[in-house]
């Protein structure tokens, strides 16, 4: 899991003393273990700015090669305020196009140095650049085309691709599924510096009506709850915003379109994967249900999948639609012409997932969190979510009904002696202490004498046992602070009655001047 420091600050409010040192050092003494800070930033020098591509020459070349002769302005980021003659050999953009230019006096990542020089029968000053070229992963077409309210030209490019934004990476344990989002890393910020959290799932959302789209979840097992929202007047051609774009890169997810990035980007920030559907290309009502014999999907990735009776799908009148959890089908995807979009939030069953996932030999972002355990309180924030921003970005107009079908399965409660962590983790933990980290974790705290009653949070599927509170309170105070303690031996309770005899025995035939031998035994013992 990706996360940038600017993205965790939003969420909780670090004073200016914890570092990026500190911060990384804290989570992991936490339990989140750090795979790698990085910031491309610190690989380039000099001047990398945002500029238009205002005329573009097309020269074929006796290889049979095409290059481009650009006239781009870059402000004055050159000293002259004059367009800058650049040779580009990429195809994907066009006059009027933003683009990162890399001015003359640059170094970009292998020490390569950016200069004026003559190819192609042109004086080249700078170079247009791609995301692989500037350290940002290989994962891209062409040359970086920006948003058009990305920047002006001669902008500095650095904060426009937020480059200057350091991100970190964690490995995340498959008990600590909630971290994989800013969510849960910023909760864990927020606890181990004793902050205030804002919880961006903590929203007013719409009560459940008759006046949504239609679902029918055939099998509550596979899926406990369901929620569709549907927005209308989506303007297909909306372009997904520079901060939006930079933060799905930052995250390793390559932006795709409007529809499609924020169904992502609410995933990554809720931790509650979700899907899109145009509206026009469903038949009927959603059905959650298992595949029948024979049945066939074609999934996202242009798959056709066969289906096994196991699979729990997402369907309508006209067949299946998607595998629940896993990926949705080619049928029902939102597309250039797409304005009536049905959004899906739900929460599926980790096992049905992760079974369909082997079968399939399928893994996706979304499996890769409801095989963990996703908040089952989540999926109407998450949909009223993806709905407010379809809205706010893409034009759209929210439509009157929320359909939620099922209800989350009860949290889970438990009772320990008050005083268990300190006697488990050898730590003078006081009560209050015990109380309050617990608190702090997200559990819902009583106190009856010396008895504890802790609920577990709704994130925290792996908090099923006294012993896992106990590990929430000894991983806030610290595991360094667990005392290093030779465990006492039990006291013996001596030699058993034919131990003695035995004892005797021989004591009484070495009195005799007798001496006793072991050796091997080659006869059986029924030779004898």
């Amino acid at each position: 899991m990706k996360a940038s420091l600017s993205w965790i600050r939003e969420y909780v409010d670090l004073p200016a003393d914890v570092t990026l040192d500190k911060l990384t050092e804290r989570l992991t003494m936490l339990g989140l273990k750090l795979e790698a800070v990085t910031n491309p930033a610190d690989a380039i020098t000099g001047p990398l700015v945002v500029g238009r591509v205002l005329t573009i020459e097309k020269e074929p070349q006796k290889n049979g090669k095409v290059i481009n002769w650009c006239s781009v302005d870059v402000g004055d980021a050159n000293g002259t305020g004059e367009p800058q003659g650049i040779i580009c050999g990429a195809h994907n953009f066009v006059e009027g196009d933003l683009v990162v230019v890399c001015l003359p006096g640059a170094v970009l990542p292998g020490d390569f140095v950016i200069s004026e020089r003559k190819t192609y029968g042109h004086l080249s000053a700078g170079m247009i650049c791609s995301a692989a070229e500037l350290g940002l992963g290989g994962d891209h077409d062409g040359i970086i085309v920006l948003p058009a309210d990305a920047g002006a030209p001669g902008d500095d490019a650095f904060g426009v691709l937020g480059m200057d934004d350091p991100v970190i990476e964690f490995e995340i344990n498959p008990d600590r599924a909630y971290a994989l989002s800013l969510r849960g890393i910023a909760r864990e910020a927020a606890l181990g510096f004793e902050l205030p959290f804002t919880d961006p799932a903590a929203r007013s959302t719409p009560a459940a009506d008759d006046a949504g789209h239609p679902v029918v979840v055939e099998d509550s097992e596979g899926c406990p709850v369901f929620v569709a929202r549907t927005v209308s007047g989506f303007d297909p051609t909306a372009l997904t915003p520079a901060w939006m774009a930079t933060r799905l890169e930052q995250s390793g997810m390559r932006p795709i379109s409007l529809g499609v990035d924020i169904s992502n980007y609410v995933m990554l920030e809720l931790g509650q994967p979700n899907h899109c559907y145009d509206k026009a290309r469903l038949a009927g009502p959603i059905r959650v249900r298992r595949a029948t014999a024979g049945e066939k999907l074609t999934t996202l990735d242009s798959v056709v999948r066969q289906l096994s009776e196991a699979d729990l799908l997402i369907a309508d009148d006209n067949g299946a639609i998607g595998i629940a959890g896993l990926m949705g089908g080619e049928s029902t995807e939102l597309s250039e012409t797409t304005t009536d979009i049905v959004v899906e939030a739900a929460h599926f069953d980790p096992v049905t997932v992760f079974r369909a996932g082997k079968r399939h030999k399928l893994h996706s972002e979304a499996s890769k969190r409801f095989e963990r355990g996703v908040d089952p309180l989540l999926p109407q924030a998450a949909a009223d979510r993806v709905v407010e921003l379809l809205v706010e970005l893409g034009g759209a107009t929210a439509d009157a009904g929320t359909t939620v079908v099922g209800t989350a399965p009860a949290p889970v409660s438990i009772t320990i002696p008050v005083d268990l962590p300190a006697r488990i983790s050898g730590i003078d933990i006081a009560a209050e202490t015990t109380l309050a980290h617990l608190a702090a974790v997200g559990c819902d705290v009583s106190l009856d004498g010396e008895t504890l009653t802790a609920v577990a949070p709704s994130w925290r599927p792996d908090v099923t046992d006294p012993y896992d509170l106990v590990e929430e309170v000894v991983r806030i105070v610290g595991y360094d602070q667990v005392p290093s303690v030779l465990p006492p031996a039990p006291a013996g309770r001596g030699r058993s009655e034919s131990q003695r005899l035995r004892r005797r025995v021989g004591l009484t035939l070495a009195g005799e001047g007798l001496v006793e031998t072991i050796s091997y035994p080659f006869v059986g013992e029924a030779d004898w």
